[in-house]
């Protein structure tokens, strides 16, 4: 895939690094002179431009991108970034960086965002997955489709542990996704057996409470 970075400080090259060992197209876009570290990131494409102005986003090539990462330090910048990606350009997928937890409202499709990131939110649900073995934690929410990510780590007294994952009878639209076991993804098939510690990983298409807490009985009781 093509993708673009808005913001080259710490944040985005390290996004740029981690795509390009994936073998992606990576573009990043900085008005700040000092964030050209052009040796760190050799492989990605550098543009000195302000990502907020058209003919800059033109000249990084949006246009023909698949993704667009706003990752600057600065949430106004990232929404008007977000904006002219989706409606000037028609990205289809922008994914931005949302610095400051009391603008997290208005990163949505409103603003063109697709995905938000709020790093004090993740950090957030990794203490609270830390500390909450058997209950639900919210990772992601895709504002546009509805949907969100959730995880629970299954207890050592899980009544699903022995159980494979074709048997849980999940609620409504609930699915599993992956499996983290021992820091190591598996395959969610039909006929993965569970163990105590497994840390699920979910999909809500339209979570609300009781659905979610029928989720955690089933998992955690």
């Amino acid at each position: 895939m093509k993708i673009v970075i808005a913001g080259a400080g710490s944040v985005g090259r390290s996004i740029a690094r981690e795509l390009l060992l994936k073998d992606h197209e990576v573009t990043l876009i900085d008005r700040q002179p000092d964030q050209m570290r052009v040796a760190a990131v050799a492989q990605a494409d550098w543009v000195l431009a302000d990502a907020c102005s058209p003919d800059a986003l033109v000249e990084a090539g949006v246009g023909e991108c698949d993704v667009m990462v706003a990752a600057t330090g600065d949430d106004k910048s990232n929404l008007v970034i977000s904006l002219l990606a989706k409606t000037e350009f028609g990205v289809p997928r922008v994914v931005a960086r949302v610095n400051n937890p009391k603008n997290e409202w208005m990163f949505d499709s409103a603003w063109g965002v697709d995905v938000p990131v709020s790093t004090p939110r993740v950090m957030t649900a990794l203490v609270e997955e830390a500390v909450s073995v058997g209950a639900l934690v919210r990772l992601f929410e895709f504002h546009e489709a509805g949907a969100s990510i959730y995880a629970i780590t299954l207890p050592a007294y899980s009544q699903v542990a022995g159980r494979a994952i074709g048997d849980l009878q999940l609620p409504g639209d609930a699915q599993v996704l992956s499996v983290l076991r021992d820091d190591a993804p598996l395959t969610a098939s039909a006929d993965l057996e569970l163990e105590p510690g497994d840390e699920l990983v979910l999909m809500f298409a339209s979570p609300d409470e009781t659905l979610r807490n029928d989720v955690e009985s089933i998992v955690s009781e």
